[in-house]
C-alpha cells in the first residue's frame, strides 16, 4: 500500500495522476473511432502539425493549449477540405501538410536559442509539470470532447461503420467527419502535456487497439479502451517515480505491455488462443 500512496504526499504527483487518467480515458474512447476508420496516419500527422502553433505561443509567451488549438483545428479542417474535392488523396494532403508544418515548427523553435531542451519537452511531454490551469484545461476540453462523442454517438458510428447506410438516412456526413477531425485536434491538444507531440498517437491508438480484440461492440470497446487508458495513464506515472525514467514514455510503453497482452492471450482473438 505504501509503494501507492508515497508519491502523493507530493501534489505535483496528484496533479499528474489525474491529468494521466484523464488523458488516457479521452484519448482512449476518441480512439476507438480512430482505429475503426483506419485514421491513425491522420492522428500521428495532426500531432505533429501543431507544433509550429505549440512554438508561436510559447514565444508569445501564451498558454501553450492556445496555440495548439488554434492550429490543429485549423490543420483538421485545411486536411479535410483539401481531400475532399478529389484532386489529392488524403494520405497525401496528410504528407505533404505534416511535413511542411512540421519543418516550420522546428526551424521556429530553432530560433528560440534553447532548441534542444524545449524540442524535448514538446515532442515527449512534461507530465511531472502539469500545473492547476493545465489541469483545469484538459479537465474541461476533455469533457467536451467525450459529451460530444456521447451526443454523436449514432452518427458516428454509422458513418464509421457504414457511409452507404448514412447516405440513405440522409445523415450530414460532411459535417461529421469534420467535426471528427477537430474533436481528435483538440484531443491532441489534451495531451500534449502528458505525452507530448511525438508520443500522441499511441494513446489514440493503443488502448483502443487492444480494445478492439476483447469485444465487436462500440459501446464496450469504448469503455474497455478507457479503463486501458486510465490505467495506462496511472501505472505509467508510478513507473516513471519508482524507475526514474521520462513520464510521457512510460505511459505508453504501459499500454504497449497491455496491448501486447491482450494480443497473445485475448480469448478466441488472441494469438495463443487461436494456435490451441
Amino acid at each position: 500500500m505504501n509503494l501507492l500512496l508515497d508519491p502523493l504526499q507530493f501534489s505535483f504527483i496528484v496533479r499528474a495522476l489525474i491529468a494521466a487518467v484523464l488523458v488516457g480515458i479521452v484519448c482512449s474512447v476518441l480512439g476507438t473511432y480512430v482505429v475503426l476508420r483506419g485514421m491513425a496516419f491522420f492522428g500521428d500527422a495532426l500531432a505533429h502539425t501543431i507544433l509550429p502553433g505549440v512554438v508561436v505561443a510559447f514565444l508569445l509567451g501564451w498558454p501553450l493549449a492556445v496555440g495548439a488549438l488554434i492550429m490543429g483545428v485549423f490543420t483538421a479542417v485545411g486536411i479535410g477540405a483539401l481531400s475532399s474535392r478529389g484532386v489529392v488523396k488524403e494520405d497525401t494532403a496528410i504528407g505533404v501538410i505534416f511535413a511542411g508544418a512540421f519543418a516550420l515548427g522546428v526551424a521556429l523553435l530553432s530560433a528560440t536559442g534553447n532548441y534542444t531542451v524545449d524540442l524535448a519537452h514538446f515532442l515527449f511531454g512534461n507530465l511531472l509539470g502539469v500545473t492547476n490551469g493545465d489541469l483545469w484545461t484538459t479537465a474541461v476540453l476533455g469533457l467536451i470532447v467525450l459529451l460530444i462523442v456521447f451526443f454523436f454517438y449514432k452518427e458516428f458510428m454509422v458513418i464509421s461503420f457504414d457511409p452507404v447506410l448514412a447516405t440513405t438516412l440522409r445523415l450530414p456526413a460532411t459535417f461529421l467527419r469534420y467535426l471528427l477531425l477537430v474533436l481528435i485536434a483538440v484531443t491532441i491538444v489534451v495531451s500534449l502535456q502528458v505525452v507530448g507531440i511525438a508520443l500522441m498517437v499511441a494513446m489514440l491508438v493503443t488502448p483502443a487497439a487492444a480494445a478492439s480484440l476483447l469485444t465487436r461492440r462500440l459501446a464496450s470497446m469504448m469503455g474497455i479502451a478507457a479503463a486501458i487508458g486510465a490505467f495506462s495513464g496511472a501505472a505509467g506515472l508510478y513507473t516513471s517515480y519508482y524507475l526514474d525514467i521520462a513520464s510521457g514514455p512510460a505511459v505508453v510503453l504501459v499500454a504497449t505491455a497491455v496491448f501486447a497482452l491482450t494480443y497473445l492471450f485475448a480469448p478466441e482473438r488472441g494469438l495463443i488462443w487461436r494456435q490451441n
